[in-house]
């Protein structure tokens, strides 16, 4: 099929037969009807326009109206729209999944690495995000590490642990001026956690019901206990009386080295 371009009125003209000097052929991107192959796929019809002309082909769209693939990818439209359902690379400004999750891994590590260091001084700005994510995580591991071990305690490490921060809340908030809420509370003790969730670990290739155990025990506490206070007395300016936080929090973490070793 071919089309008629005026070059000096810029008009297509699919009906005259004429063929005068200002007019040129050139081959139509459109298949024609009767030809048999009106329908085909849009990379083999012919894309030759003018020289000079500001006509380019019509974008090819795939599914939901967007490009069917993207320069130097593989992906098909249904792999591009599930990244866009799980991802917000889309969306301008708008968050991480995680981040709105609460969820910050670099400040789950900076808090677990001030727990195994607990010589280091505390800054008191530290739980100012309260998250409760890395407790739940430790208090999941401790439970799955006694659960590798033959103990089946998921429903004690739970209670202990909600009855433990309940009563330390009260505790904390009749001793400090400032107060403190229960949120801040349970984080500061789940992360504290850490060493009894180490204890738990090889509480599965070795019984520690013995002295050896009984000497990990008493350690694992001292450690969890120096770090918990070490917390509190920063994060309410309680310097003074840091041996009175620790006394109900070594009885706190007690219990879960009691869950560990019995």
């Amino acid at each position: 099929m071919s089309v008629l371009f005026d070059n000096n009125n810029g008009y297509y003209d699919h009906q005259s037969s004429q063929t005068p000097d200002n007019l040129q052929f050139y081959q139509s991107q459109y298949p024609d009807p009767s030809s048999g192959t009106y329908g085909a796929h849009p990379q083999q019809r012919s894309t030759s326009f003018p020289p000079g002309s500001s006509m380019s082909p019509a974008p090819e769209l795939g599914y939901g109206g967007y490009n069917s693939a993207i320069p130097g990818s593989q992906m098909n439209p249904q792999q591009i729209s599930w990244l866009a359902a799980f991802g917000a690379g889309g969306l301008e400004g708008e968050p991480p999944l995680l981040e709105e999750l609460g969820i910050n891994f670099s400040h789950i590590k900076t808090k677990s690495f001030t727990v195994l260091n607990p010589l280091r001084p505390v800054d008191r700005h530290i739980m100012d995000d309260t998250d409760l994510a890395g407790p739940l995580l430790f208090c999941l591991a401790f439970g799955t590490f006694l659960l590798l071990s033959g103990k089946q305690h998921f429903g004690y490490v739970y209670g202990v642990a909600v009855v433990g921060c309940t009563a330390l809340y009260f505790i904390l908030n009749l001793m400090s001026p400032q107060g403190v809420d229960i949120p801040k509370t349970a984080s500061v003790l789940g992360y504290c956690m850490l060493p009894l969730v180490m204890l738990s670990s090889l509480s599965t290739f070795f019984v520690l019901n013995g002295g050896l155990g009984y000497l990990l025990s008493a350690l694992a506490i001292i450690w969890c206990t120096y770090s918990s206070s070490g917390f509190f007395t920063a994060v309410l300016g309680m310097n003074d009386q840091r041996f009175l936080v620790a006394y109900p929090v070594g009885l706190f973490y007690g219990c879960f080295a009691l869950m560990t070793v019995f």
